[in-house]
């Protein structure tokens, strides 16, 4: 029987290790930065420096990158148990060097990069010298279809001319450089050729920063970028011309399942405050641990969690066994963003006025939880891509089981 959910002693050891330091090192860092809007910024960084060295010195650095790049050398399945516990904490990721966008744009050009640009850029990248963003997203086309972007990319002899205006690039504004995807192509064979992608640095000239978007989770470094007649050297095309939507695709898929490893966390942690709250708040004559009301909130809440563990894991499986994950993928992305809303909702509904308020983080996680279910493909993107998969394995197999996870039962 090959279906086995424990995990190794020497990984357990390493869970166990990644969970002792969230406890002992970053937790009492973010306690120390508090508002990093009221810490002097010199303290701030010295704070996040230091927490990244205890990691290094732990070796816990760079979970999701082989050895020889600095890293762990850890497979889908067990960076999985390294997120759910590193996300419990705000800056657990960053401090482990695997946060977002950094860690897609490290596995993309890992795969896609010549030898050459990645010592310019995936070096640093490994080394938590420099940060980058991943500019795809465009305010006058719909983000979910990469095929209808209007950045354009001409070429003029050993460069790139580039014109275009993107928006929501995530860490651009602490950027050193950005993966930018561009129409390069006027009448490709298919739509999803027309794309390519290039490495720009940053600062440069016609790349123009106008402004940090304001959100419901406040100006967080999700930038609006005008790029006019930028230059672009010919050796900075990342993969082959017209491959930018390949390449996406190839960056979103293992990313969108690196977000569901820390909504887990995320959704774990208001499940547990949710519990907490029932076991010590009183009123009317009981604790609302013993009140129905609140059991089918956390019952509710604790099969969800169940699920999306699930289903993170078995997605997890498919990437490192090399099968096909576009599905599991999509259908634990929607899955688990929708779960982490209704997780925190939940706590927020058990905590009352102090869940509304800003003394708990529930508000704070709420804020940043909506965003999941844009982030990476909306909703009904998703819904869309599953509905066609399980129709087309309906029409060539005569059955949905494909479709579903392909499991053996």
């Amino acid at each position: 029987m090959a279906i086995d959910f424990t995990l190794t002693p020497e990984l357990e050891a390493i869970r166990t290790k990644v969970r002792d330091f969230v406890e002992s090192v970053v937790k009492p860092g973010e306690a120390k930065i508090g508002d990093p809007d009221h810490l002097d910024r010199g303290e701030y960084i010295s704070i996040l420096l230091g927490m990244r060295q205890e990691a290094r010195d732990a070796g816990l650095w760079l979970p999701h990158m082989p050895k020889e790049w600095g890293g762990m050398g850890l497979g889908h399945v067990e960076l999985a148990m390294v997120q759910a516990e590193a996300a419990k904490t705000y800056y657990g990721p960053f401090v482990l060097n695997c946060q977002a966008p950094d860690e897609g744009n490290m596995h993309t050009l890992l795969h896609w990069a010549t030898d050459e640009q990645k010592e310019k850029y995936l070096r640093p990248l490994c080394e938590g010298m420099a940060m980058s963003c991943f500019a795809m997203t465009e305010p006058e086309v719909a983000g979910s279809d990469p095929t209808l972007i209007r950045t354009r990319a001409v070429q003029d002899g050993d460069e790139w001319i580039i014109n275009g205006h993107k928006w929501f690039i995530s860490n651009a504004h602490r950027a050193r450089f950005a993966i930018l995807i561009a129409r390069t192509e006027n009448q490709p064979e298919i739509p999803q050729a027309a794309n390519t992608a290039f490495i720009v640095d940053i600062p440069s000239k016609g790349w123009t920063e106008v402004r940090q978007i304001e959100t419901m989770h406040g100006g967080t470094g999700h930038s609006e970028i005008v790029i006019e007649d930028l230059r672009v050297p010919a050796a900075n095309m990342l993969g082959g011309r017209g491959q930018g939507h390949l390449l996406g695709q190839y960056r979103l898929g293992p990313a969108r399942l690196a977000h569901c490893m820390r909504w887990l966390a995320q959704a774990e942690t208001a499940l547990d405050m949710m519990v907490d709250r029932s076991l010590h708040r009183y009123a009317h004559g009981s604790m609302l641990a013993d009140k129905q009301g609140i059991q089918w909130m956390i019952a509710d809440s604790t099969m969800e969690l169940y699920q999306a563990k699930l289903m993170v894991l078995h997605a997890a499986y498919r990437i490192d066994q090399g099968l096909d994950f576009k599905s599991e993928v999509s259908m634990a992305k929607h899955f688990v963003a929708n779960m982490l809303n209704r997780v925190i909702d939940r706590s927020i509904q058990v905590h009352g006025a102090l869940g509304y308020s800003t003394d708990t983080p529930l508000a704070h996680m709420y804020q940043h939880a909506r965003w999941a279910r844009l982030a990476d493909g909306a909703d009904e993107v998703h819904q869309m891509r599953i509905a066609q998969r399980a129709i087309a394995a309906y029409e060539e197999h005569g059955s949905t089981r494909t479709a579903t996870g392909d499991l053996p039962i």
